[in-house]
């Protein structure tokens, strides 16, 4: 009988396991090392990553942590450190209100000249800017056809004179008829009258000055053929410049003829100069419902002529006694308004109630007192209660 012989084994000991069936498919011992060796190398390298994450995690959170900190801590230090300031002290003093307008001076006289008669211009006499007195020659035109026909007047005045002197013998004498007489007589007036014509066209080829004053405008030249009517120059008398202004009614209610005005030039604020009312409207104008005022200026600077563009201040009120706060120091806020004052190195906020302003003041009806330092300069961040140092003008400046 034959033995069957089982060729299904046991593995050896240290083997991986059944082999396979098929010789060809089983692995090797180094190749199932070096697999296992690279899957614990993918782990250890993606534990480094993961650890090398966390550590750059800590250091950035720490840096910021740190940084917000110093933040803090710096934010607190500036909120400490007190403002440096400029401080004034209250005092008091009139003030006053105004009306005020705006307008052009203008001159009180500014004449236009003419020409009366026809002719052609031979010389001027006058140059535009020139100082002109009334009466004095500013230009002449060709006098020849004047001086003929001025002539022919005299001709015809001495013809109808020794008609009317023969005529007023024959009349006393009765030889001829006082009807005739008279028609000699009217030649004679007529004749006279055509002598004074040529005469006065003769004084008018001299064009001559109306006014005094100053010339600001010439329109002709010579060898211009000028006729009657046309203008040639014209004359500003400087001395009163006036200024017309329009005034609501309520505003002109109190206002009277020589009351005192201030007057400042706009394109120099620097030149300032007195004036007063000349004449209040009797009228309302019935468009705008405003009234019409005139001022006139008194003694203006060289600076000033006419045409220049002026503020009007009129004084509608004065308050002498007034506490005089500096404009700079007072903070408004919608209808309500507040000042900082210095006390014991710290800001005090004070509401205040403001009355007349005028220029660099303003008064103060209330919250402060004589005596009181406001904050002029440097308030603009400040709070109630907030640290100053107090430095004066020339310290600050420095």
């Amino acid at each position: 009988m034959t033995e069957r012989i089982d060729q299904t084994q046991a593995p050896a000991a240290g083997s991986e396991g059944p082999m396979p069936s098929n010789p060809e498919d089983a692995p090797t011992r180094g190749g199932v090392r070096r697999r296992r060796l690279r899957l614990l190398s993918l782990a250890i390298g993606a534990l480094v990553v993961v650890a090398g994450t966390l550590v750059v995690m800590n250091l950035v959170a720490a840096r910021a942590n740190g940084a917000d900190a110093q933040s803090a801590e710096t934010g607190e230090d500036k909120a400490k450190a007190p403002v440096p300031v400029e401080v004034a002290e209250i005092s008091s003093g009139t003030v006053s209100a105004y009306i005020s307008a705006t307008a052009n001076l203008v001159a009180d006289n500014d004449v236009k000249v003419l020409s009366e008669i026809e002719g052609r211009v031979s010389r001027l006499f006058v140059e535009e800017g020139d100082p002109v007195r009334q009466g004095q020659p500013l230009v002449t035109l060709v006098r020849d056809d004047q001086e003929i026909l001025l002539k022919k007047a005299e001709l015809r005045e001495a013809n109808a004179k020794l008609g009317y002197d023969r005529a007023r013998d024959l009349v006393d004498k009765e030889l001829i008829s006082r009807e005739e007489f008279d028609k000699l007589t009217i030649e004679y007036e007529i004749a006279r009258q055509e002598l004074a014509e040529s005469q006065w066209n003769l004084e008018k080829t001299t064009i001559r000055a109306p006014i005094s004053g100053r010339l600001t405008g010439r329109m002709t030249q010579v060898g211009q053929h000028v006729r009657p009517g046309d203008e040639l120059f014209q004359v500003t008398d400087f001395e009163p410049l006036i200024a017309r202004i329009f005034l609501p009614e309520r505003d002109v209610l109190a206002l009277t003829a020589g009351r005192e005005v201030r007057i400042r030039l706009n394109a120099d604020d620097g030149v300032r100069f007195g004036g007063a009312i000349r004449q209040v409207s009797p009228v309302v104008d019935t468009a705008t419902g405003t009234v019409k005022v005139t001022i006139e200026a008194r003694n203006p600077p060289p600076a000033v002529r006419p045409g220049s563009f002026v503020t009007i201040d009129i004084v509608r009120e004065t308050r002498p006694g007034a506490l005089l706060l500096p404009r700079e120091s007072v903070l408004r806020e919608l209808q309500k308004a507040h000042v900082f004052v210095a006390r014991e190195e710290k800001a005090e906020k004070r509401p205040v109630t403001l009355g007349l302003e005028e220029g660099p003041w303003i008064e103060a009806l209330s919250g402060v007192a004589a005596g009181d330092r406001v904050i002029v300069a440097g308030q603009g961040g400040l709070k109630d209660g907030s640290p100053i140092k107090v430095f004066d003008a020339e310290e600050g400046a420095g």
